[in-house]
């Protein structure tokens, strides 16, 4: 099941909110979704953009892809920055692991 993390749009005429969701992709933008992980106020100044980070890595490192609008706000909250940060790090993390690990073989052959 392909899954998007995306807007849908909320409010009445003329005053739009917007919540990010997951839902899959072949689902209407307006219709069923998995999970809640935010909302965008455009109205208010300056534009108010709340979101559960955790929510979205979550999301993220199953393997949801992001749309084109929600990514755009989403780096404009700094949220990508933090994934890419996270992501960076858990793989010298990991890296790190494994030069421990087989310098561990190499002297327990010796």
């Amino acid at each position: 099941m392909p899954v998007r993390i995306r807007l849908m749009r909320m409010g009445s005429k003329r005053k739009p909110f917007y919540r990010f969701v997951v839902a899959d992709s072949r689902n209407k933008r307006d219709g069923a979704f998995l999970d809640q992980v935010g909302y965008y106020n455009p109205i208010v100044k300056p534009f108010e953009i709340k979101v559960d980070e955790e929510k979205v890595f979550a999301w993220l490192s199953k393997g949801a892809q992001i749309s084109e609008g929600a990514h755009s706000l989403l780096k404009k909250a700094g949220v990508l920055a933090r994934w890419e940060a996270r992501r960076s790090q858990k793989a010298e993390t990991h890296a790190k692991q494994e030069e421990v690990e087989t310098t561990k073989e190499e002297s327990q052959d010796q």
